[in-house]
């Protein structure tokens, strides 16, 4: 299938439109979103020049596995999924910052401990640990929201002194992260999965907090294998990880970190059709489910057919 790489839809009673780094958002009224969930794929916040073919599909099923499975932690913004790429859900105003958590010491935490850090966005990493060691608890270490280029780490201190948030509605958004990630952890034990970390994003509805985006997806997510996870560590091997650090990882053995004036490198038809087939995995791995994959030969007017079928209906 021709990866979605690109959409211009004009929906029925549209009224905006923002092209982010793999969901394009398009307002409906006063109060609707639709999220269409390309193919496209980012790492170092740089979107590649390759889609990867059903990534979208992937990523839409998973998130909506999991938002339908926090509503009892904290309102989400998603109302419904008429179509494997688009979700549609209620207009929020975004809080310009992506809560990271963190269970293990892993990816960027322990780019950072590497260099010698031992805090990060105000929190403590302890002395003594090594790639992929468990914390003694998950950290949170949060991060800006960027219109455009790479977020950048900020600590709880400098959020509320920039007034992004309240301190009010700043612990708040603490306490429900943590939530989160448990019953995220809880989930992916089930599935013989550990939640290394993890990002949500949160917007304001009415006055209320709502979860925006997706949720436990391998974009937005780390996930090791439980077995045989203890034993890796004690022999100091790689731990078997589904995520998209593999795919930083292959840009960085080609010269690319998303620095200033770099290229990134052009994606081979092997390393596409991996990266198809590692987000498939995670899919049938953390939801349980086969992946069947939707194959129409024109998917941006099956998305538009769905979308209008449901906007009719509502």
């Amino acid at each position: 299938m021709k990866p979605i790489t690109k959409t211009d839809f004009n929906f029925t009673g549209q009224t905006s439109a923002y092209f982010g780094k793999v969901r394009d958002m398009y307002g409906i009224g006063d109060d609707l979103m639709v999220a269409v969930v390309s193919d496209r794929i980012s790492a170092f916040d740089v979107v590649m020049s390759r889609g990867i073919p059903f990534k979208g599909q992937v990523l839409n099923g998973v998130a909506s596995e999991f938002l339908n499975a926090v509503t009892d932690i904290v309102p989400t913004w998603n109302i419904a999924t008429p179509d494997p790429n688009v979700t549609i859900g209620y207009r929020c105003e975004p809080i310009r910052l992506e809560m990271v958590i963190r269970g293990y010491l892993t990816g960027h935490a322990w780019r950072e401990y590497s260099k010698g850090k031992r805090m990060l966005c105000g929190a403590a990493m302890p002395d003594g640990m090594k790639e992929h060691d468990k914390f003694p608890a998950p950290i949170i270490t949060p991060a800006t929201k960027a219109e455009e280029g790479h977020d950048e780490d900020i600590s709880p201190i400098d959020i509320v002194s920039r007034e992004i948030v309240t301190p009010v509605i700043y612990s708040e958004l603490e306490r429900i992260t943590r939530a989160l990630f448990q019953r995220g952890t809880e989930m992916a034990a089930g599935r013989g999965l550990i939640l290394v970390d993890t990002k949500y994003e949160f917007g304001m509805r009415n006055g209320e907090l709502m979860l925006i985006d997706e949720i436990h997806t391998p974009d937005s997510s780390r996930y090791f294998y439980a077995e045989g996870y203890a034993d890796r560590q004690a022999a100091d091997e790689p731990q078997k990880q589904l995520s998209k650090e593999f795919v930083r990882e292959w840009l960085m053995t080609h010269g690319f970190m998303g620095l200033e004036a770099q290229t990134p490198p052009p994606l081979d038809d092997d390393f596409v059709n991996l990266v198809t087939s590692r987000y498939v995995e995670l899919y049938e791995k953390v939801t349980g489910m086969d992946f069947i994959p939707e194959r129409a030969d024109d998917p941006i007017a099956r998305i538009e057919k769905s979308v209008e079928e449901w906007l009719a209906k509502k």
